[in-house]
């Protein structure tokens, strides 16, 4: 029986496991420890932020940025809408609202241009975002420039969940610094993982100071356990730590692998009619986390459901692009700034499997579902 291909796995390397063995000999176990400092302290080289905190996931790093700005209850925050609902539900912990702003189709992120537009009608009435939370999508960065500009423009603070593209590029930078918080996730399907955590980076030191106290229960420096302020268990453990120490020394190899995986389905699939793979925007090089295709059912003979049955029943897996957050139930009454865009490539979109640890073997198999899909298919209508 063949084995099931999933969609983005764990990629393990060797250094990891040495140092995890570490944190077992010195007892390091706890929420803190050297190895966390040391992931900190790497991770601003590899990315070139100025500060950084570990934490428990990108979910608790977003939600740090957020009390960071003291987003509060009634608050309204930008939002892009095309992402995993990961990014918006920490702005409602806050009792703060999110509007979302759809995609451009040239990157499949924010799109400025709406971004833009929606400041001014809320300059003019004098109702501006507390923050705009700008997703880079898939590895992708976004156009971060006129989005930057917008924000200085109106005062409005900058949060940059690069969750899914750490590794990628910006005109030579690294996505989650250019902000004034950027977060990273290292979710066991992200490009490198601790099985659990994220980071939370800023230039401004005394905001990753707050961070890393409201992290740890917000504990006052007492001898005795006094607290001020509502605090959260968000600190990262050192064995975690650990393993991001030797997973960050494999980034860049893992994200040659993934863009490999890329041009090996780009080169196969590329040319059947109906199949248009996410673009790779001229400002910038994607990561290709995963691998993101758009079919047009009338070309190609099959929809994307279609598609991604067909596939399931040959144990592979594949999944719909993000479906819209303000196509969610859950935010249903929030407003949106357009949508259409998102919209359609959740109807037509596809993402493959992408994992650093795929074969020849498995892309090949994965390759042969989507042609028999179309084959099939357009047979079966005949």
């Amino acid at each position: 029986m063949k084995k099931q291909i999933l969609l983005s796995t764990p990629h393990m390397g060797e250094q990891e496991l040495k140092f995890v063995q570490e944190a077992f000999e010195t007892n390091w176990i706890a929420p803190v420890g050297p190895h966390v400092d040391a992931f900190e302290e790497e991770f601003c080289q590899h990315t070139g932020a100025g500060y950084a905190a570990a934490v428990s996931s990108g979910t608790a790093a977003i939600h740090l940025a957020l009390r960071l700005l003291d987003v509060g209850r009634g608050d309204e925050i930008f939002c892009s809408t095309l992402t995993f609902i990961a990014s918006a539900n920490p702005i409602v912990y806050q009792g703060a609202k999110p509007v979302f702003i759809d995609s451009d189709r040239t990157s499949w992120n924010m799109n400025p241009d709406l971004l833009q537009v929606a400041m001014e009608k809320r300059a003019k009435i004098g109702k501006l975002p507390k923050a705009v939370l700008l997703v880079h999508l898939y590895g992708q960065c976004a156009d971060i420039d006129p989005i930057v500009e917008i924000c200085q423009k109106y005062n409005v603070p900058l949060i940059e969940d690069a969750a899914e593209a750490l590794g990628a590029r910006y005109k030579g930078r690294c996505p989650g610094t250019f902000g004034t918080i950027g977060i990273y996730s290292f979710n066991g399907n992200k490009i490198i993982t601790t099985s659990g955590g994220g980071m939370l980076v800023s230039d401004d030191e005394r905001l990753v100071k707050k961070a890393r106290f409201l992290a740890t229960q917000a504990r006052d420096p007492a001898p005795h356990y006094q607290h001020s302020q509502i605090g959260y268990n968000y600190r990262l453990s050192n064995v975690l730590a650990g393993i991001g120490r030797g997973q960050l020394q494999v980034l860049q190899e893992r994200v040659e692998a993934r863009r490999r995986n890329f041009e090996i389905y780009q080169k196969a699939l590329g040319n059947l009619p109906g199949i248009e793979f996410m673009p790779e925007a001229e400002f910038g090089r994607a990561t290709r986390w995963l691998t993101c295709l758009t079919i047009n059912p009338q070309a190609f003979g099959a929809d994307r459901e279609e598609i991604r049955l067909g596939l399931a029943e040959k144990k592979i897996e594949s999944r719909p692009v993000w479906k819209p957050l303000h196509m969610q139930p859950v935010f249903a009454e929030c407003e949106s700034i357009g949508g259409e865009v998102a919209e359609d490539l959740f109807m037509r979109g596809l993402c493959l499997p992408s994992g650093s640890n795929l074969t020849d073997e498995d892309l090949e198999r994965v390759i042969g579902g989507v042609r028999v899909s179309n084959c099939n298919l357009k047979y079966a209508h005949m």
